[in-house]
């Protein structure tokens, strides 16, 4: 284990939270400092997944919606919806321009398809390490801090988490000079498992390595279901932005399936005060409706904890 790991070890928990809490402007000794809200609310693209597939919505004007449709100052893409955009400078000029036009922040660019990190072959683990970097630069190009990759690999779930920390070291060290972060979802397989995951972080050592726990994606296979409170406990002290990921509401607008009131007390008690990005999935609503069901719910959990 190299140096720069070893050191890594002891301060994880802390670079985790604080890398992705707002730095609050530095205020006169006789004004009165405005309180500082428990978190903050951005959008994941995914919400508009459907309206994105099927065209009646696009990539660049995204993040119009947020701020027109639901007063959300922050986005995060999905780079399926502009996969043959990484490296088109004017695609992104014209994306970021419009964003910055509103007033709306870029975070993160969430990640798919460009290989598995924990690939059992040399080869195509390096390539999959290749396949990111067009994604860290188009993040650099957008104002982002951090991409969302994948630890996809197969074979024992020991020698895949080592190759897939090797390969998180190598993208936190392409990364650092950019001033980006790369972060890990829980995104099926041993990626749901909070311990497994963790366990990944603790190997990778990077500060520039973390985790985006997503309160929904706890189903490591068919049959195995983990505990999501106890998953989101094990991630959050490597998180750098987190899923607010619902499904459906009851008649009081609680969401049915996951208790947030309960799973925000483990959020913040973790030190995270940044954003939380929307990721409406659920069918019985529209994409409109069930994203400003879950910014209702998050404004009224943040508030009960203010």
């Amino acid at each position: 284990m190299s140096t720069s790991r070893r050191s890594f070890l002891t301060t994880a928990a802390g670079l985790g939270a604080l890398a992705a809490i707002p730095r609050p402007a530095r205020a006169s000794e006789d004004a009165p400092v405005a309180k500082q809200p428990a978190f903050l609310i951005s959008l994941a693209e995914w919400s508009y997944h459907k309206a994105l597939q099927a065209g009646k919505l696009d990539h660049r004007d995204f993040a119009k919606v947020a701020k027109q449709d639901h007063h959300i100052e922050a986005v995060e893409f999905v780079n399926s919806f502009f996969k043959d955009k990484a490296r088109d400078g004017a695609y992104l000029k014209d994306v970021r321009s419009r964003a910055d036009d509103l007033g709306v922040r870029i975070l993160l660019i969430m990640c798919d398809g460009e290989g598995e990190l924990g690939h059992a072959d040399d080869g195509e683990r390096a390539k999959a390490v290749e396949n990111h970097v067009k994604w860290l630069e188009a993040a650099k190009r957008l104002g982002c801090h951090s991409i969302r990759v994948n630890a996809g690999g197969s074979g024992p779930r020991a020698e895949h988490a080592a190759r897939a920390a090797d390969s998180l070291h190598k993208l936190g060290e392409l990364a650092a000079p950019m001033d980006l972060c790369v972060i890990v979802e829980n995104h099926g397989g041993p990626s749901s498992d909070g311990t497994w995951l963790s366990g990944v972080m603790r190997q990778a050592a990077h500060p520039r390595v973390g985790t985006l726990p997503d309160f929904g994606n706890f189903r490591v296979s068919e049959t195995e279901q983990y505990d999501r409170y106890k998953g989101v406990e094990e991630l959050m002290p490597f998180a750098k932005a987190v899923s607010a990921k619902t499904y459906d509401f009851d008649d009081k607008g609680e969401e049915t399936t996951i208790d947030y009131a309960r799973m925000m007390k483990i959020v913040t008690r973790a030190g995270y005060h940044g954003h939380l990005g929307i990721e409406y999935e659920g069918s019985r609503l529209s994409e409109k409706d069930g994203v400003d069901a879950t910014k209702r719910l998050l404004e009224r959990v943040r508030s009960q904890l203010a």
